[in-house]
C-alpha cells in the first residue's frame, strides 16, 4: 500500500527537514521518499491546507481494561481512541483482572495486540495484583516487553515496598511509573479540598496527600539512585519539589493529565461526574503553575490518563460516580493552547516520553520503518459525542472547542485516517 501525503510542514526537531514543507510517500510501511513535489500515484493521497507530519506520539498512562473489564474498553476499542488521537504507541496500566503482574499476561497484551494499528506497551505491575504488599515478578515481565512499571491508579502506599521495587529495577534500568496519593489522609474526600468544597458541602482531598508522597518518593529515589516518573501532579508545590529533585540531578521526571491543565475545582459546581477524578482538579492557582511548568520545561511530557467508564459509573450522583475521563481523543486539541509552541508540544509527546522509558525514537527520513502522525495545529472544531472511537463516552471535553485536529497516523503497515 502506498501513502502520499501533499505539501506537509514536518516538525521534528532532528530531522534536516525540521520546518520545511514536502511531499512524503510511504511504500510497505517505509518511507520511500520525501522531496518537494512527488508525481507517483498512491492508494491513499493525504492533501489538506495547513497538514504537518511529526514522528509518532507515545502515551504513557492509559487503561485500556483488557483482561476483565472489557465493558469499558478492549485493546481494539483502546487502539481506535489512540489512533484517532494522533498516538502510534500507548504504554497500557496493569489495573486488569487477573492484573499485568506475571510475564504471561505482558505476553498476552503484547500478542493480541499485533494486528492493531497502534504499539501497544503494557506496564507490568510493581506489586502482585497491584495490591502494594508483594512484589511482582519485575525481572520476568521486563524480559517479555513491559517496559515501565506501575500499579497503576493504585498509587504505591508503603515506602519499604517502593523502596525495593526502585532497588529492584536497577538490575534493567527500569522506571516506576507513581500516581501520588496518600491513600490514608482523607481517602474518601471526593473533589479537591478548599472553598469549592466547603461551598458544595463535598468532603475533601488535600493537596498534602499528593505533596508528602512526592516527598517521599524523592527522598527513595535519592537512596537507591533509581528512575522514578511521577503522573498525574495537580498542585504548585508538587512542582517545586520535582523542579528541586531536577535541579540535584536526580532521575525523576514528570507528566500532567489534560483535564489537570484545562479545569480546575471551580467547574465542579454543575457536579459533573465527568470531571471526577483522581488526584482531583485542584485550585485555578494550581491550574496555573502546571500551564506555567508545561512551558518552561519542569512538566517533562503530557499523560493522557485515559480512564474508561461506563454510563452506570457516571451517570449517577457525584458521590457515587467512579473518577476517571477519556483522554486520547481529545489530548492534542485540549492542550495545544498551553505549550510553549507547536514543537515544544511535539517534542514532549513524541520523544521526551520515549527517553523517560528508553525506548528508540522514530526518525522522519527516507527507507526508515514510517512511524508518524499527521495533524493541523490550527484547526478548531467542536469535539461531539459521536467522534468518539472508545467504547466508553466518559469525556467532559464534549461540546467544547479545541485547537489542533489529528488527521491520523501511519504505523509501519497500518494506517489510521480520521
Amino acid at each position: 500500500m502506498k501513502v502520499l501525503i501533499k505539501q506537509a510542514t514536518i516538525v521534528d526537531s532532528s530531522s534536516p527537514f525540521n520546518g520545511q514543507t514536502k511531499d512524503i510517500l510511504i511504500s510497505e510501511g517505509i518511507i520511500h521518499s520525501i522531496a518537494d513535489n512527488i508525481q507517483e500515484t498512491a492508494d491513499t493521497v493525504i492533501e489538506e491546507k495547513g497538514i504537518h507530519v511529526s514522528i509518532g506520539w507515545m502515551d504513557i498512562f492509559a487503561q485500556f481494561c483488557d483482561p476483565g473489564y472489557e465493558y469499558r474498553e478492549t485493546l481494539e476499542t483502546g487502539a481506535k481512541a489512540a489512533a484517532a488521537g494522533g498516538f502510534t504507541d500507548v504504554i497500557v496500566l496493569a489495573n486488569t483482572n487477573p492484573a499485568i503482574h506475571t510475564k504471561s499476561q505482558v505476553e498476552y497484551i503484547l500478542q493480541k495486540s499485533l494486528a492493531l494499528p497502534v504499539s501497544i506497551h503494557p506496564a507490568g505491575a510493581v506489586t502482585k495484583n497491584t495490591e502494594g504488599k508483594e512484589l511482582a515478578e519485575m525481572y520476568d515481565m521486563h524480559a517479555s516487553g513491559a517496559i515501565a512499571f506501575s500499579d497503576g491508579n493504585n498509587s504505591i502506599q508503603s515506602p519499604g515496598i517502593l523502596l525495593k521495587a526502585l532497588q529492584y529495577t536497577l538490575a534493567f534500568d527500569g522506571t516506576i511509573i507513581q500516581l501520588p496519593d496518600d491513600k490514608s489522609i482523607n481517602a474518601q474526600g471526593l473533589i479537591n479540598e478548599g472553598i469549592v468544597s466547603t461551598q458544595l458541602g463535598l468532603p475533601g482531598k488535600p493537596a498534602i496527600a499528593e505533596e508528602l508522597m512526592i516527598a517521599r518518593d524523592i527522598e527513595l529515589v535519592k537512596y537507591t539512585g533509581s528512575k522514578i516518573h511521577f503522573t498525574g501532579i495537580s498542585t504548585q508545590k508538587s512542582i517545586e519539589l520535582i523542579a528541586a529533585a531536577k535541579a540535584e540531578g536526580l532521575q525523576v521526571s514528570c507528566s500532567v493529565s489534560p483535564y489537570h491543565l484545562c479545569f480546575c475545582d471551580e467547574d465542579l459546581t454543575t457536579y459533573d461526574t465527568n470531571l471526577k477524578v483522581n488526584p482531583p482538579l485542584r485550585t485555578k492557582a494550581d491550574m496555573l503553575a502546571l500551564r506555567k511548568a508545561l512551558k518552561d520545561g519542569t512538566v517533562d511530557c503530557i499523560a493522557s490518563h485515559h480512564i474508561p467508564q461506563n454510563t452506570d459509573s457516571k451517570v449517577c450522583e457525584f458521590e457515587y460516580a467512579k473518577n476517571g475521563m477519556i483522554g486520547l481523543e481529545t489530548l492534542f486539541g485540549a492542550v495545544s493552547n498551553y505549550a510553549a509552541s507547536v514543537e515544544s508540544l511535539i517534542t514532549a509527546l513524541s520523544v521526551t516520553s520515549r527517553k523517560i522509558f528508553g525506548q528508540a525514537i522514530p526518525e522522519i527520513k527516507e527507507g526508515v520503518k514510517a512511524k508518524l502522525t499527521i495533524f493541523n495545529p490550527d484547526k478548531e472544531f467542536v469535539f461531539e459525542a459521536s467522534m468518539i472511537q472508545s467504547k466508553s463516552k466518559n469525556s467532559a471535553f464534549i461540546g467544547k472547542t479545541l485547537k489542533g485536529k489529528v488527521t491520523g497516523i501511519i504505523n509501519g503497515q497500518s494506517f489510521y485516517r480520521n
